[in-house]
């Protein structure tokens, strides 16, 4: 299996994808999807494999600046990234690659190169950066027919083929076979233009080595990073005192809070970067009088970490009614056990039956002051968000 390095991409795919299959990423005009065949290749190379990149949009040292601008160092793989330039040859430059397409609007040498590749080079990833270009100077059929050539000869050489697809207005029977028997996996890349604080998603169209998941991801493009999984906004609530600014700044890189006296009177924010996803958070005042925050906030969040003090039960009735307050616009949610280091700490199962939780709700122990427990209950919560619990 090729990883795709694509954050929950790879689970979608029942681990990425496997030797001798082709997959497209099949990329909404406007939307930043290029990325997604880059990320593969980066992917491919620190696991180890050959990588080959057809660069037909540009040229090929801009790519190369690219991949740095992402924060992705490719000098150490300079014997296993290869790439062919199909665009220098279009505006007359010379070329330095060792793989050149003389005349990219030609597609029989399109044909040969690639063949010759596939047939020459160790078992890899092959990806192209603009299999829409390639379409726009070779026409679409031709490119249609070498593509199936293309991915036959793969399969028969174990290579991984992987094409990045704009969906520009081509023919309908051109975008219908694209989407449909062209390749063995597509994977569909949106802007969701109604909410723009969402942005963009990727999501598994079909797949016929994997279970298909109807579950569209959001994610961010970050320079340096590449593709992040994005949660637009996580809510942290729960009594005065309980630790919730404290769990906030844990938990972010980084983070500010309004407060007066010591006291947050106004809410945290902060943002978190882990293992693949990018999320913004916001704590609000434990006080009664601040309710209506919470109800705005909850509105608009995707997910709740409730914390609570393990050492005061008594404050365990306000906890339920902000929690309620919360699950009446049926977020998941995560209860925080926090200040598990304190005598008298009551264990997350004595404070589930406390709250009567059911058991397929977290209650998770936490020392936010230490950070001890606060990226397991991150991980747990965006686990509950994406559809993995």
């Amino acid at each position: 299996m090729v990883e795709t390095g694509i954050p929950k991409l790879d689970d979608f795919l029942d681990g990425g994808i496997p030797k001798g299959k082709s997959l497209v990423y099949y990329i909404q005009p406007g939307v930043e999807g290029e990325i997604f065949g880059m990320q593969t290749i980066h992917s491919t190379l620190k696991s180890g494999g050959t990588a080959i990149f057809v660069v037909s949009s540009t040229i090929p040292d801009i790519v190369k600046g690219q991949f740095k601008e992402y924060g992705w160092d490719i000098d150490p793989y300079k014997d296993k990234l290869f790439f062919v330039d199909s665009y220098n040859p279009l505006i007359g430059a010379p070329s330095n690659e060792k793989y050149v397409v003389q005349k990219p609007d030609n597609i029989n040498d399109f044909n040969k190169i690639i063949l010759d590749i596939i047939k020459e080079t160790p078992p890899g990833t092959i990806v192209f950066g603009s299999l829409s270009t390639i379409m726009d100077l070779c026409g679409e059929k031709e490119t249609i027919e070498a593509v199936k050539t293309w991915n036959k000869m793969a399969m028969v050489h174990d290579h991984v083929m992987v094409y990045n697809f704009t969906a520009w207005p081509y023919s309908r029977e051109t975008l219908e076979l694209i989407q449909g028997d062209l390749f063995n996996a597509v994977i569909s890349i949106g802007g969701i233009a109604e909410r723009v604080i969402f942005g963009q998603y990727f999501g598994v169209l079909k797949s016929d080595w994997a279970e298909i998941t109807k579950k569209s991801m959001l994610f961010r493009v970050l320079r340096p990073g590449g593709v992040k999984l994005f949660i637009p906004k996580i809510l942290v609530t729960g009594p005065f005192d309980a630790g919730k600014s404290t769990f906030v700044h844990a938990l972010s890189t980084r983070a500010i809070s309004v407060d007066r006296l010591g006291t947050t009177i106004a809410m945290d924010h902060g943002h978190v970067d882990y293992k693949g996803f990018s999320a913004d958070i916001f704590g609000t005042p434990g006080q009664e009088r601040f309710d209506p925050i919470i109800k705005l906030l909850s509105g608009e969040s995707m997910g709740v970490f409730l914390v609570v003090d393990s050492t005061n039960p008594a404050d365990f009735v306000r906890a339920k009614h902000m929690l309620e307050i919360t699950k009446s616009y049926g977020l998941p949610y995560v209860v925080v056990a926090n200040k598990q280091d304190s005598s008298g700490a009551l264990k997350p199962e004595e404070i589930r039956n406390q709250f009567n939780l059911p058991q397929d709700v977290p209650v998770v122990p936490v020392v936010a002051k230490d950070k001890i427990g606060v990226f397991e209950a991150f991980e747990i919560l965006i686990d509950k968000i994406t559809g993995g619990a």
